[in-house]
């Protein structure tokens, strides 16, 4: 038996292959949605992808089962709970599946979702009454488990889930042999828990030792310790969850129907029209020069759980990229199931050179700057992107803080006719806020160089700043 993990950073998503190398049979476990590297590994190894496992509908992203059965012919299988509108293969709990050394049981987990399973994976040239390891989907992380808050806008409450949730983790995940390996669907940096640690694998008896949520306890003070303090879910995970349920075109046919270049004069007909324009570029090239109302979201950073969250799914988007990133932007779009890009500014910026009207700078500013300005007697409002927790955990004196997500939504508090000084952490989230202040009608605003840990490192405890760092918990 070989089990390969594979880790998507920019959406702390891990995913795996289970193959017999005796019969040449693979499994794809909770696949990303561009699906070459496992194409490429079953061609290295001789493997016939014969199945797809979804541990449930995913709601962070966009799964590649779909892509997977019809590039392999595979079988795409869930827990007995989901329903689809696509041919799939259900499993009871306790159904196992085997093929040559490898077995695999298929255990009902519920409570992150009605629908959850886990994978025992059993090595039979090994033992047929140990599992080598347990995929746990969303159920049992690293440090954590699965929040049960998600399905509200379905009717289903998170004291239901959590309660269903302790008993899975009690019942069906922690009789497992403390030796049993752990390999969750997420790593540190997912919102689809609050605690979830940077390994990407464990022991059950390290868990059963470390992780808060499998302590002994009640399960009333269970219910009310994974409900408690969850972040806020990005804006987009209803949708995801649901269009995992639903047949959908496959990101190869997505990328043939949104990798077209569009002339300036297109772009700015359909910008007229309601389309969302993305400038993905880095934010000092945002900067430097973007068009006019225009939004960033940079690629170097969590560029598709920013895109999730601060546009809709409900209107197309135009992707203004540096040339030769266009394909890249629409594939990591497609990774969440935003598939409305309905083309790429032909050119990128160069396209809007002999057009001066339509280009728009941005200012930024340093820290020293700031400190200046802060002392004047008309100082700037200082806007704090970060998250309430960040913002409680230190902040600058007298900040205004309206975490982005509602930002477009809150900029009524936000004084009219006063300069406005915006900052995140470290900069990537200030870059798409001053966009949405442009949108808003606030032309002004600028952006602190650095963000808060530049101002940090500058002044240190000083006093304009309750707190001497940012924390590890962060999101930058």
């Amino acid at each position: 038996m070989i089990l390969k993990q594979f880790y998507l950073q920019c959406l702390a998503h891990a995913s795996y292959m289970i193959a017999d190398e005796s019969t040449k049979t693979a499994v794809v476990v909770d696949p990303q949605r561009d699906i070459d590297q496992y194409l490429q590994e079953a061609l290295l190894h001789g493997w016939n992808i014969q199945y797809v496992f979804l541990t449930h509908f995913h709601a962070d992203f966009l799964a590649g089962h779909l892509e997977l059965q019809r590039r392999t012919g595979a079988q795409i299988c869930l827990g007995e709970k989901a329903k689809t509108d696509f041919p799939i293969r259900t499993f009871k709990d306790g159904e196992l599946l085997e093929f040559g050394w490898v077995r695999i049981q298929v255990l009902a987990t519920p409570g992150h979702t009605p629908e959850s399973i886990s994978l025992a994976v059993y090595d039979l040239h090994t033992s047929s009454t140990r599992p080598h390891s347990v995929l746990t989907g969303d159920t049992l992380f690293i440090g954590d488990v699965g929040r049960p808050d998600l399905m509200a806008s379905v009717g289903v409450t998170a004291r239901e889930l959590g309660e269903q949730l302790y008993d899975s983790l009690r019942k069906k995940l922690m009789p497992l042999p403390d030796e049993t390996l752990v390999y969750p669907a997420h790593g540190a940096g997912s919102m689809c828990g609050k605690n979830l640690s940077s390994e990407t694998v464990s022991t059950l008896g390290k868990q059963r030792w470390e992780n808060y949520a499998l302590q002994p306890m009640t399960k009333e003070a269970f219910v009310g310790l994974v409900t408690a303090d969850q972040p806020e879910a990005p804006a987009y995970f209803g949708y995801d969850a649901q269009k995992n349920r639903e047949a959908h075109l496959t990101l190869d046919e997505v990328l043939k129907k949104s990798l077209r270049p569009l002339t300036l004069e297109a772009v700015l007909h359909l910008q007229e029209k309601g389309a969302q324009v993305l400038d993905v570029r880095r934010g000092i090239d945002y900067a430097g020069g973007h068009l006019k109302g225009s939004l960033n979201i940079g690629l170097g950073g969590k560029f598709a759980t920013w895109a999730g969250t601060l546009l809709s799914p409900k209107h197309p988007i135009i992707i203004i990229a540096a040339p030769g990133q266009e394909k890249e932007a629409i594939e990591r779009l497609g990774r969440i199931g935003f598939d409305q890009v309905i083309g790429y500014m032909d050119g990128g910026m160069q396209a809007i050179a002999e057009r001066p009207d339509l280009l728009k700078k941005g200012q930024r500013i340093s820290a020293q700057s700031l400190a200046e300005l802060l002392t004047t007697s008309h100082p700037p409002v200082i806007l704090d992107v970060r998250t309430e927790k960040e913002w409680e955990e230190g902040h600058i004196n007298d900040s205004l803080n309206i975490p982005l997500p509602h930002l477009a939504e809150q900029v009524h508090r936000i004084p009219e006719g006063v300069p406005i000084v915006v900052h995140c952490a470290s900069g990537y989230r200030s870059s798409a806020a001053i966009g949405i202040l442009e949108q808003e009608g606030h032309l002004e605003s600028m952006d602190l160089i650095g963000g808060y840990d530049a101002w940090v490192t500058t002044w240190g405890q000083s006093q304009h700043s309750v707190t001497t760092e940012c924390t590890a918990s962060c999101v930058r």
